[in-house]
C-alpha cells in the first residue's frame, strides 16, 4: 500500500500544533489527513474513519491523551494493529513509561523536526502494513489447514463406506446393508437419549460390524443352508477376526467399529459370542446394532431365506426382549417402528 494514501487522525487541542503536522504532512504527500481539538471525539472518529495511525497530544484538556488512548485500544479489535504516535514535550522517563504501558507505539517530541515527523509516521505505517500482510497470511493459511482437514475427513468417511462394503459384498452384491445398519443404529441411539456425536459416530462405526467377514471362506460364508457345527464355529469368528483389523486405529470411529466388530453377536441372557458376554457386561453399542443388523437381514431377502415382513419381525424382536436384546433397546427401537415415515429412512439407500 501507498503510504501517503493512509488515513491519518491528528488529536490536539492546539490549533497550531494541529495546523502544522497537517502542513508537514500534505508536503510529504499525505492526503487523508484528518483532525479534532476535542479528545471526547475520538471514539466516534475512530469508529467512522478507521485511521491507519492516530497521532495523539498528551496534555488536553478534559481528556488527557493517555485517557484517550485506552478508549482506542478498548474500541478496536485485540488483533487490529492501529498505531498511535504520542505527541508530547514532556521527556520524563515516567512519561515514557506511562505511555508505553498504555500502548504508545512511538513518541514524538514538540517542537518538532519535520524529517522525523515524516520518518516515524511512515515507520509506523509500514508496520502495520507488515503485520496486515501477515494477518491475510494467516488467514490464508487456517483456510488452507481448514480444506485439508475437511479433505482428511472426507476421505476418511469414503474409507469407512469403502471397508463396510467391502465385505458386504462378499455376501450382499447391493452392499446396502451395511448402511441401512448405520442409519437404524444412529436412529436407535438417538432414541436411547445419545449426543448428536455419539450418534454420529455409531452411525459411521456400525456398517463395518461384519469386517470380519473377508477372513472366512467363500464355501461357509455363501453356504445356502444350515451350517454344521465346525462351520458354525468358523463363522463365529468373524467378530474376532473384525476386531483385529479394526483395533488399535488412531481414528476414534475405526477403534468403535471394532467394539461393535467384536461383540455385536453377543446376546443380552450371556448366549452369544465370541465372549459368552451379558446384560450391561456387552457395549451399549453392540447391543444396538445387534438389534439394527437382526431387524434389517430378517427384513430383506437372500438367496437363503425369504424376506420376513417388518410385522413380523417386530414380533420377534419383542419376543427376544430380555433374552436376545436389552430391552431398553428393544423399547427404543418399538417407539421408533410406531413413528410415522420408519421405513423410509431405513429403505432409502445412498
Amino acid at each position: 500500500m501507498d503510504d501517503t494514501q493512509a488515513k491519518i487522525l491528528i488529536v490536539d487541542d492546539q490549533e497550531y500544533n494541529v495546523s502544522l503536522l497537517e502542513r508537514i504532512l500534505r508536503r510529504a504527500g499525505f492526503s487523508h489527513v484528518h483532525n479534532t481539538l476535542d479528545p471526547l471525539e475520538v471514539k466516534d472518529l475512530v469508529a467512522r474513519l478507521d485511521p491507519d495511525i492516530v497521532l495523539l497530544d498528551l496534555h488536553m484538556p478534559g481528556m488527557d491523551g493517555l485517557q484517550v488512548l485506552r478508549q482506542i485500544r478498548e474500541q478496536t479489535e485485540k488483533d487490529h494493529y492501529l498505531p498511535v504516535l504520542m505527541l508530547t514535550a514532556d521527556t520524563t522517563p515516567e512519561m515514557k513509561q506511562q505511555g508505553l504501558l498504555a500502548g504508545v507505539n512511538d513518541f514524538l517530541t514538540k517542537p518538532y523536526d519535520r524529517t522525523e515527523v515524516v520518518l516515524r509516521i511512515r515507520n509506523l505505517l509500514k508496520t502495520r502494513e507488515l503485520h496486515r500482510q501477515l494477518q491475510h497470511h494467516n488467514s490464508t493459511l487456517e483456510e488452507r489447514v481448514r480444506e485439508r482437514t475437511k479433505e482428511l475427513q472426507q476421505a476418511k468417511l469414503e474409507m469407512l463406506l469403502l471397508l463396510g462394503r467391502a465385505a458386504e459384498y462378499r455376501d450382499d452384491m447391493t452392499g446396502q446393508h451395511t448402511q441401512r445398519v448405520g442409519r437404524l443404529s444412529g436412529m436407535i441411539a438417538g432414541k436411547l437419549g445419545f449426543s448428536e456425536e455419539q450418534v454420529d459416530a455409531i452411525r459411521k462405526a456400525a456398517p463395518l460390524h461384519d469386517i470380519g467377514k473377508i477372513g472366512i471362506p467363500d464355501d461357509i460364508l455363501l453356504k445356502p443352508g444350515r451350517f454344521e457345527p465346525h462351520e458354525f464355529e468358523r463363522m463365529k469368528t468373524h467378530t474376532t477376526i473384525g476386531a483385529n483389523i479394526l483395533g488399535g486405529s488412531f481414528f476414534n470411529i475405526l477403534r468403535l467399529a471394532g467394539v461393535i466388530a467384536q461383540s455385536h453377536h453377543e446376546k443380552w441372557d450371556g448366549t452369544g459370542y465370541p465372549d459368552g458376554l451379558s446384560g450391561e457386561g456387552i457395549p451399549i453399542e453392540a447391543r444396538i446394532v445387534a438389534l439394527a443388523d437382526f431387524y434389517d437381514a430378517l427384513t430383506h431377502e437372500r438367496p437363503y431365506k425369504r424376506a420376513w415382513t417388518p410385522e413380523e419381525t417386530l414380533e420377534e424382536i419383542r419376543r427376544q426382549r430380555g433374552a436376545h436384546f436389552d430391552p431398553r433397546v428393544v423399547d427404543a427401537f418399538v417407539e421408533l417402528f410406531n413413528e410415522p415415515g420408519f421405513a423410509e429412512p431405513i429403505e432409502k439407500t445412498s
